[in-house]
């Protein structure tokens, strides 16, 4: 038996065993206590990873419909291509709850998330294959649906290791010390119920239906553990990941994140974004710290401005996107003469003058309809990894002078740890707990 034939057979036993016997329950694999729930959890992927691994191989050699794997050095959603669709959630873990409630949640989290990144459902018992007088696992409205490059992408905010009720999961005293919600900034004018969180769930797919189908039922999964915060919904990606992917345009209709870090420059990577050996505290090696911020942009008044002022705004030619020092999209900017305004976004945001520190952006347009003034309520989902806090810090300051803060309000923000990406048969943030 070839290797395809192989995993055609492991996948059809899996399915054949969950039909028969309603399949193995979520709960019953990862409900575990941390000892057995590694093992348990090896075991339990083994028959419905198999089928996801061989659907993934085959629709990732149509090239249409790519595949990533949950496991693996670092968290998958970080460096991986951007997709076209985001869904981001915000968790509150549940008052009462204890360090095993904690470790259960991100163990039954990292079991579903594995399945549904490869194109299965929560479980393999799923929506229809379960008892008929029982609510299904699967809420069952991607049923049919292809992986459609789902990446799930789990952090820590600063109140799971301690807020007002004390150190209740015991790990405060392994909080990373830059870990601490961000310091206030000139034109914040943020949502608390739009903004922080214990937990946050980032999911990005090629397919809307996908990635909000991913966040409900991690959302179920948590019941009882952990509550939904916040969420937020995007489209149109504003970065790219790979020299492949075009500039994607954000909605003031300029080229967004021209400059961003590759996830093939493995130097800029390890000096910006992943969390080194020697960096403290250990166990957040080879993850990296997550900001997003929700920025309204005032499109209305945005879209009477002439296009030269734009321009000038920018620092880029909104058509090319090219710096106003002259070139194309990808010439390096030459700050030594007067073309770029000295509190243009570019000249203020660029390495250059910010002492070479550099961030990986990962953001999204948003539309949430309009506001009680008739107005579009639409901007950038921000989303940026950096090896360190302090880098988005020192960058957001800077950009404190920048004329596009004429037109855009920080509505809402959030930092969450990044722990580094889950071997088979563990969890997401084990290392945390060892």
């Amino acid at each position: 038996m070839n290797e395809s034939e192989a995993d055609t057979a492991d996948a059809s036993a899996a399915s054949e065993a969950a039909s028969a016997g309603g399949g193995l329950s979520r709960r019953g694999l990862l409900g575990l206590a941390v000892g057995g729930g590694v093992a348990g959890l090896a075991v339990g992927m083994g028959a419905g990873l198999t089928g996801g691994v061989a659907l993934g191989r085959a629709r990732a050699g149509e090239g249409a419909n790519p595949v990533y794997e949950f496991f693996g050095e670092h968290q998958a959603g970080i460096t991986t291509p951007v997709q076209d669709h985001l869904h981001f959630a915000s968790f509150d873990m549940m008052p009462r709850t204890d360090r095993d409630d904690l470790i259960s949640l991100l163990q039954d989290w990292s079991y579903a998330a594995a399945r549904m990144t490869q194109g299965l459902e929560v479980s393999a018992s799923g929506a229809v294959n379960g008892p008929a007088e029982a609510p299904p696992d699967d809420t069952g409205e991607a049923l049919g649906l292809p992986a459609a490059g789902l990446t799930l992408t789990i952090g820590f905010g600063p109140g799971l290791f301690e807020n007002e009720d004390g150190d209740r999961y015991g790990i405060a005293s392994r909080r990373p010390a830059g870990l601490e919600r961000l310091p206030a900034f000139l034109g914040d004018d943020l949502d608390p119920q739009a903004s922080h969180g214990d937990l946050c769930i980032q999911a990005c797919a090629d397919d809307p239906q996908v990635a909000v189908h991913a966040i409900r039922n991690l959302s179920r999964i948590a019941f009882g553990r952990a509550r939904l915060r916040w969420s937020q919904l995007g489209f149109g990606k504003t970065s790219r990941t790979t020299a492949t992917q075009a500039t994607p345009r954000n909605l003031f209709g300029f080229k967004d994140g021209t400059a961003n870090i590759l996830a093939d420059d493995a130097a800029a990577l390890a000096d910006h974004v992943w969390v080194a050996a020697d960096d403290e505290p250990a166990w957040m090696t080879g993850g990296s710290y997550l900001v997003a911020r929700k920025i309204a942009m005032l499109i209305e008044t945005w879209d009477r401005v002439r296009l030269s002022e734009q321009d000038t705004i920018i620092g880029r030619d909104k058509g090319e996107g090219a710096p106003l020092s002259g070139g194309d999209e990808f010439t390096a900017p030459d700050f030594h003469g007067s073309e770029i305004d000295a509190n243009s976004h570019v000249r203020l945001a660029h390495p250059e003058q910010n002492g070479g520190a550099r961030i990986l952006r990962r953001g999204y347009n948003y539309v949430d309809g309009n506001n009680a003034l008739g107005r579009l309520d639409a901007g950038l989902f921000f989303l940026s990894y950096q090896r360190d806090p302090a880098q988005f810090i020192a960058l957001q300051r800077r950009l404190s002078t920048d004329r596009m803060n004429e037109y855009i309000r920080h509505v809402g923000s959030g930092i969450w740890a990044i722990p580094a990406g889950a071997a088979p048969g563990s969890y997401v943030g084990a290392e945390l707990f060892a």
